[in-house]
């Protein structure tokens, strides 16, 4: 007899589809445990979103607890060409009238033409030492803590390798090739602007004469000495100024340390005094409070999204009925409906412009609080940043939703918590899961077992069934 090569051939039943079926029933519960899982997945992201959402809101708070907020100062000047101003967190409002009287310059040499950059100037040395020059250049003093530097220059060299030759240096010159209707010069530079930066150049001649303008010695300079082989095109100055009548200097004409927190830069020479005004910065506070209203919606409005019930669909949010989002939501609202103890003539955010509206959110009155920024920022200040170990209601608003904020999202805190909860949660769904597809599998080898033995057998019993018919029909025929 042949044997059968697929369920259902010998018994003429639809063993496959009957299998399929009764896989169906079997695994009924998986789609429970998929959906439960998905509901999970929706409570995990959506807890995701408010960690974030407090993040954000907890920065936002932080921000207004923080000096630098409050102590941000701006500068103008009502001639910027003269002088222009940039502060810093430790400056101080104030007014201030300055007169420009000197630039800051560096001191700048140029020798003789020679015909082209490629032209050779002799072999030596050349010495730079830096300094200052005192009144009509007649004595030079080194500056402190620098060395001399001294540069070889080869009968090779051209005027060009000179100019790279002292750049190698660094000496604290600079050189450079200029060319004009003469031919090309070398001018050299101090890299440094101010008195205290400038530099005299000796030479020594491989032809046996240090002064007289030709090889190398064309380019010393020591006027102190009778050598000006090189002419002097720019001094070494220091900027001179008068800020409300103080005499102030500078080797650059970048001024730091004369106005607390200020940087000065002066670019110009004025006959006249230049008006300067240092404000403290309402509109980057205005931004910085508005940001925290901003961050404080999203959140609320999120929360109120993901446990609200929609009466028309009959469906809920994620979260709706979730006892600890409902916490977050009353919390918010305490804290921020809340009359303050700080010190100052403002106690709630309402009184700053942030109206705390009947959705949970906050609505900003730009007017009012710029008013209040304006005329009471030491009173604004302390609605957000005051800070009180000994009083919650001492906190300014933003210490206390900066502290929520952090105890929220703590190793410890409850949405760390939850978030953990729920996330064990959906890899114990998956793992159940997985345990029940294991058994399923088990299932379907067992029923594909017994049904493939059902078939065999059925089909020995199909053809006994007609053997037996055969031989009977046989019998009946030889009886006739």
């Amino acid at each position: 007899m042949a044997s059968i090569s697929s369920a259902g051939i010998g018994s003429g039943l639809d063993v496959n589809s009957i299998i399929t079926q009764l896989m169906t029933v079997e695994k009924a519960p998986l789609t429970q445990m998929q959906k439960d899982a998905s509901k999970v997945q929706s409570k995990l992201s959506a807890y995701g979103t408010i960690q974030s959402d407090v993040a954000a809101l907890r920065d936002a708070a932080l921000k207004l607890t923080q000096p630098a907020t409050w102590g941000d100062t701006t500068a103008s000047s009502t001639d910027s060409s003269v002088v222009s101003a940039t502060t810093d967190t430790s400056a101080s409002a104030g007014n201030y009238s300055l007169t420009v009287q000197q630039l800051a310059s560096a001191q700048t040499l140029a020798s003789k033409a020679w015909p082209a950059s490629v032209s050779t100037l002799g072999s030596g040395r050349l010495r730079i030492e830096m300094g200052s020059w005192s009144a009509g250049q007649a004595g030079f003093t080194p500056k402190s803590g620098s060395t001399a530097t001294e540069v070889v220059v080869l009968a090779t060299d051209t005027l060009a390798d000179v100019r790279d030759k002292i750049n190698s240096a660094k000496s604290g010159v600079m050189a450079s090739i200029v060319n004009d209707a003469s031919g090309a010069r070398l001018v050299m530079r101090s890299s440094e602007t101010g008195a205290a930066n400038a530099f005299r150049i000796s030479a020594t001649d491989d032809d046996g004469n240090n002064a007289d303008k030709s090889g190398i010695s064309a380019l010393a300079y020591d006027p102190s000495a009778n050598v000006n082989a090189m002419s002097q095109t720019q001094a070494a100055l220091d900027a001179q100024a008068t800020i409300n009548g103080l005499s102030v200097t500078s080797s650059s004409n970048t001024l730091t340390n004369v106005i607390d927190g200020v940087t000065l830069k002066v670019g110009k020479v004025s006959s006249t005094p230049v008006g300067l005004s240092i404000e403290s910065n309402t509109t980057s506070m205005k931004t910085a409070v508005t940001a925290f209203a901003d961050a404080y919606n999203n959140l609320a409005k999120y929360l109120s999204t993901q446990t609200a019930y929609n009466a028309g669909s009959k469906t809920g949010g994620t979260l709706q009925g979730d006892s600890g989002t409902n916490a977050l939501r009353s919390a918010m609202r305490n804290i921020i409906g809340d009359t303050g103890t700080m010190s100052g003539a403002f106690t709630r955010l309402a009184d700053v412009g942030l109206n705390p509206q009947s959705d949970g959110t906050l609505k900003v009155d730009a007017t009012k609080l710029g008013n209040a920024l304006t005329g009471h920022l030491s009173d604004v200040k302390a609605v957000f940043a005051a800070s009180s170990s000994s009083s919650t209601t001492a906190n300014g608003f933003g210490t206390r939703l900066r502290e929520w904020g952090d105890k929220l999202l703590s190793f410890d805190g409850s949405l760390t918590t939850r978030s953990s909860s729920l996330q064990h949660e959906l890899d114990a769904n998956s793992k159940k899961q997985g345990d029940f597809n294991n058994r399923m599998t088990a299932v379907e080898t067992r029923l594909k077992a017994q049904y493939t033995a059902l078939d065999a057998n059925m089909s020995k019993l199909n053809a006994l069934s007609s053997y037996v018919t055969q031989q009977i029909t046989t019998m009946n025929k030889s009886s006739g």
